[in-house]
């Protein structure tokens, strides 16, 4: 499918986002080429052959030419950086939203957030601040490093979606265990921390993720019941 221009939609607006104007714009024009050449009144075109003039098989087409022309869910996947960057903030900044503290073996309390899922045993890894598209192309190229947790924001789900699995544990900024992230992070069985308040943590320091805390309550957001799965910093690589 060609990069055409969007056509302005029939009710005098245009649609926000790229794909959804790319995708509408496909069909609108399929749908006019089949009609022109159908006979009959359009009223018998629409309720006994609407299949012959768009089906299924044809969205899925069109879909399938978009992504096979490298259409990246962009939009999606940065939303939350560009919208609320204050709430969010970029994980390639400093968040200096906890009170740290020592425990007593030395290390240091960077951080907390709530369980997705209850392991046995807690998970330690190196942490990769994971904000562009860029860098998931080169986790999806050269592959992670064993043993990685990602620190992202809110939409980081939509952007660490194609490699989510391949990480050791994941730190989200926002959220809760039961969005989008939450059920990924079930599915594929990947330790997760939501909703989560940390410091300054770089790429490449070690970190630790007390996933053998509870995860949170079905009221817990609403009675502000959150916050107790514990992050520690092992190695500071700064």
């Amino acid at each position: 499918m060609s990069d055409s221009v969007v056509t302005t939609p029939k009710w005098g607006s245009t649609e926000m986002l790229p794909l959804p104007g790319r995708f509408n714009t496909a069909v609108r024009s399929l749908v006019a080429q089949r009609r022109a050449a159908t006979d009959g009144p359009w009223k018998d075109t629409v309720f006994e052959r609407q299949f012959d003039i768009f089906s299924v098989e044809d969205a899925r087409a069109i879909e399938r030419e978009a992504l096979d022309s490298g259409y990246r869910f962009e939009y999606s996947a940065t939303v939350s950086l560009d919208s609320e960057p204050d709430k969010y903030k970029r994980v390639d900044r400093e968040a200096r939203t906890f009170t740290e503290g020592l425990n007593s073996d030395g290390r240091r309390h960077v951080g907390v957030g709530d369980n997705v899922i209850k392991k046995s045993q807690t998970v330690t890894g190196p942490v990769a601040l994971v904000s562009t598209i860029e860098q998931v192309m080169d986790f999806l190229t050269d592959g992670i490093p064993p043993g990685t947790i990602a620190v992202i924001d809110d939409s980081g789900g939509t952007l660490t979606a194609p490699i989510i699995e391949g990480f050791a544990g994941v730190i989200c900024l926002g959220g809760t265990v039961r969005s989008h992230l939450g059920i990924l992070a079930r599915e594929y069985d990947v330790p997760t921390l939501m909703n989560c308040k940390i410091n300054d943590l770089k790429n490449g320091d070690v970190v630790e993720l007390e996933v053998t805390a509870a995860p949170p309550a079905s009221d817990a957001y609403e009675l502000g019941d959150t916050g107790h799965a514990r992050i520690w910093l092992i190695e500071n690589e700064g």
